[in-house]
């Protein structure tokens, strides 16, 4: 069985200087990263959302907006590290970078073998992707321990299905086919059922409700691709406010 830790960090770039973007897309990527790039804070949150990025490198001034506010709006969804590469050098831009939630403060210009370095270390840290536990709050999954959370509440399931969640979260949001997934979770195909992938997949949809009000979904693509991500979360209209009804004229005195 391959293990989801196999897999390289995955790292998204938000920067939008098109060049310094690329050349620290490349230089990552050559030393084993599986990289993303945006260059807004739309782009940054949509990757967000449909990678489930290991790590962000987010500068602050962006064309719509502050990368201090994404990092304030994603620490309550993800734990990943996010370190701000940011041409603001004053001590008092790293302390409000950090104060919203950041993790490490890089200004430019920075040397690409200390920023590797400083990823590195955040990853160490994190113990992601190679510690043998996988982050998509509220969907924590211990390889270790063997145990599965969701919501706080232990999910019960058997070491395949422990198997093929796991491989599934740590490709939160690509498309996996049959063959792919046999030969990730099972290794050995010879002699396993042909509807062996389905009913794995059935149990896990029943086990975490994902037919329910989940937060994460496991969709089967028109090409025949599984694909597990989260789903936005759109908070509710807010109530409307019922006014009062008018006061009656008193009486005469």
């Amino acid at each position: 069985m391959t293990s989801p830790a196999e897999r390289p960090a995955r790292i998204l770039v938000v920067e939008d200087e098109v060049e310094l973007r690329g050349v620290m897309e490349r230089h990552l990527a050559g030393l084993g990263y599986e990289v993303l790039g945006a260059g807004t804070l739309g782009e940054a949150r949509a990757a967000l959302w449909e990678y489930q990025p290991d790590l962000l490198l987010l500068d602050v001034m962006l064309p719509d907006g502050s990368g201090y506010d994404l990092c304030a709006q994603m620490r309550g969804l993800t734990s990943a590290p996010i370190v701000y590469v940011t041409s603001l050098a004053k001590d008092a831009d790293a302390v409000r970078g950090l104060a919203a939630g950041g993790d490490d403060y890089i200004t430019k210009p920075f040397n690409l073998d200390v920023l590797a370095a400083r990823v590195a270390a955040q990853l160490r840290r994190l113990g992601a992707p190679g510690a043998g536990r996988i982050d998509l709050p509220p969907l924590q999954v211990d390889l270790v321990a063997g145990r599965v959370t969701l919501d706080g509440e232990v999910i019960g399931l058997t070491p395949r299905e422990l198997a093929l969640l796991a491989y599934f979260a740590a490709n939160a949001g690509r498309g996996l086919t049959q063959q792919e997934l046999l030969r990730a979770v099972w290794s050995d195909t010879s002699g396993v059922p042909t509807n062996t992938v389905r009913t794995h997949i059935s149990a896990l949809r029943r086990k975490l409700r994902l037919d329910g009000a989940s937060p994460f979904e496991l969709a089967l693509t028109p090409d025949r691709r599984y694909v597990f991500h989260r789903l936005r979360f759109t908070p509710p209209p807010p109530a409307r406010r019922t006014k009062p009804p008018p006061a009656s004229p008193r009486d005469p005195q």
